[in-house]
């Protein structure tokens, strides 16, 4: 049997009990570890858990997991493998993949579910059913900076939908030119912040203005929510407008972001409440309604 375990958003401890009883019984667990991070660290879940955990990169999940005989699913039929993925295993990202994977190779398969940053996002006040599609934000470089995901966050306004936007992660990424050699050495890890997917969307307005564009989907003084290690004791979340976000240090990974698109009198009340300045707050949110 393969096991899709989630991990949940905080700790070792955030597992479900289903969960931790195949983890501590299976005889080989993995941990996915390229599209999400644990606050607590590969090393805590081992105390925990109180056997050895596998990182599971991405070369070994998306590559070696097309042949019957790789790490993952080697013994699968007779034995419990069980993988771990932090948020749910269907949550953010999908591994669908692993799946259809065991599905061709006769191996049963069963998924433990978890919270993930898809329903936790519901602790800011703005109501899940709300929202509309999601959006991953990507870091920029010089030369490439696509801003697909502005017609998305549109379309979602216009509906008066809520828009969660997924902020990028590069763990174990290649640059170009030790990729094009092929060389084995990765870039430190990165992940997106608020004030960075901020000042994107800010370059984003102020590009589509300079196009001429008739109505703008957001604006420097739209109201905008970050969100930073839901479902961790550290947790942080801020309601303000686009250019404050882009100015407000959040601390470290990982952190999402909230278009919030028409909003009931409950969620304002609500958002209030994270308001980086309420005054501003109450002024923005009138000028948007």
């Amino acid at each position: 049997m393969l096991y899709l375990v989630g991990l949940g958003l905080g700790d070792a401890e955030d597992i479900t009990v289903k969960g931790l009883e195949v983890v501590r019984r299976a005889k080989r667990v993995f941990l996915e570890a390229y599209t999400s991070i644990l606050t607590c660290g590969k090393d805590a879940l081992e105390e925990f858990y109180g056997r050895e955990v596998i990182l599971a990169d991405r070369d070994m999940v998306e590559q070696e997991s097309a042949f019957s005989t790789d790490a993952i699913f080697k013994d699968a039929k007779e034995e419990e493998i069980a993988f771990l993925v932090v948020g749910d295993p269907f949550g953010a990202t999908t591994h669908s993949d692993l799946v259809l994977r065991a599905i061709e190779l006769d191996i049963p398969y069963k998924v433990i579910h978890n919270a993930s940053i898809m329903n936790a996002v519901g602790c800011c006040g703005l109501q899940l059913y709300n929202f509309g599609e999601t959006v991953s934000v990507v870091f920029w470089t010089d030369d490439w900076k696509p801003d697909s995901y502005y017609d998305k966050i549109a379309a979602n306004r216009e509906k008066g939908w809520h828009t969660l936007c997924l902020l990028d992660i590069k763990v174990k990424e290649q640059s170009i030119e030790n990729l094009m050699k092929g060389r084995k050495i990765f870039e430190p890890p990165r992940y997106m912040m608020v004030k960075q997917a901020a000042e994107q969307f800010l370059e984003i307005v102020q590009k589509k203005r300079e196009q001429g564009a008739d109505k703008l989907a957001i604006e420097e003084d739209t109201i905008c929510v970050g969100l930073a290690r839901i479902g961790t004791d550290t947790q942080q979340i801020a309601a303000g407008t686009l250019s404050q976000l882009a100015e407000t240090d959040m601390g470290g990974p990982l952190h999402s972001l909230v278009i919030p698109g028409h909003m009931h009198p409950l969620e304002i009340d609500m958002l209030r409440h994270f308001a980086i300045d309420r005054e501003n707050f109450d002024r923005s949110v009138h000028v948007e309604e």
